[in-house]
């Protein structure tokens, strides 16, 4: 059955024309992740209410001073303040925050950006595992690949894509899913939140030498390559939901800024063919910030939970 978020959706969705069925239901990110943060903002309320004005600590932490990570930083600070949680955005040591009990999500804002080397594999699994709230450490992932849901912080954009794909209303245990990548942000935690969900799992990358085909089999294609439309509607499956999370430049002459933003998917080819599809801009993005919020408030809830034990 459709959610009423899906139904709502797929209402507004343009009509057939003849016998042609109607193009792909979007799903938009920008609705789902509204409704996210408005139960968010509840949450907090309440916590606020009944714990004498206790607040969910969030911390980015940065190294250097990139224009795209700053910009990503302010994105999340204002999402946080809008939800209630006390974000701050500083340049200190790890350790120092792991060890403060007022702070329950800590995240380090990537790429790195220093002329020394710095191992950023190195230094996510130095946050500590019950403040991982981007998901990122070797712990967290590890659980997260044995399936312990419940006992790990899930990495945003994967959590942001299983939340798009809950408001079509389509189940996902037994469906045949299909990952576009590899990486340990996106495509490998999103392989293990499809099988633990009861999918079945064909994860493809640069050495797959059969990706349309594989992708045709999918009824629900997940892509985060980084390749801009590399995939095409007509390698989907008729009625397959598309989940893009790609974030490509491209040239465009008719932009002041001469480039536009798209995604992996060939959005014009594929909303012709997909049931349901997230655009590009508006998808994906405002998911990830919004399971960043969810995994901190979780934290949170955690830590109340944790302090009202031990008395």
């Amino acid at each position: 059955m459709l959610s009423l978020a899906a139904l709502s959706l797929r209402l507004r969705a343009s009509g057939c024309q003849g016998s042609r069925r109607s193009i792909a239901t979007v799903i938009s990110g920008n609705e789902t992740s509204k409704l996210v943060r408005d139960r968010l903002k509840q949450e907090v309320d309440q916590m606020r209410s009944q714990f004498s004005g206790f607040r969910p600590s969030l911390v980015v932490l940065q190294v250097g001073d990139r224009d795209d990570s700053n910009l990503y930083i302010s994105t999340k600070l204002k999402a946080a303040a809008q939800i209630g949680i006390d974000a701050k955005h500083v340049l200190r040591s790890i350790m120092s925050v792991n060890e403060n009990p007022s702070v329950h999500g800590l995240i380090v804002q990537l790429p790195l950006d220093s002329v020394n080397r710095i191992d950023a594999e190195l230094v996510t699994n130095s946050v500590n595992p019950e403040k991982d709230v981007d998901g990122l450490s070797c712990i967290n992932a590890g659980k997260l690949s044995r399936g312990d849901l419940n006992d790990c912080f899930i990495p945003c954009t994967p959590n942001g894509c299983m939340e798009l794909i809950r408001q079509t209303g389509v189940s996902v245990a037994g469906k045949h899913a299909v990952v576009i990548g590899r990486s340990k942000i996106v495509g490998a935690p999103m392989h293990d939140l499809l099988l633990w969900n009861h999918a079945t799992v064909t994860t493809c990358h640069s050495k797959t030498p059969d990706l349309p085909e594989q992708v045709g089999r999918a009824d629900i294609l997940v892509v985060g390559a980084g390749r801009a439309e590399m995939v095409r509607g007509d390698w989907l499956k008729e009625g397959a939901v598309v989940i893009d999370c790609g974030i490509n430049h491209v040239s465009d002459e008719t932009k002041a800024s001469g480039k536009r933003v798209v995604g992996d998917v060939h959005y014009s080819s594929a909303n012709q063919r997909a049931g349901f599809i997230t655009p590009v801009p508006g998808g994906v993005g405002p998911m990830t910030v919004a399971m960043l919020m969810e995994n901190t408030v979780t934290s949170a809830r955690r830590f109340l939970l944790k302090n009202q034990s031990q008395r």
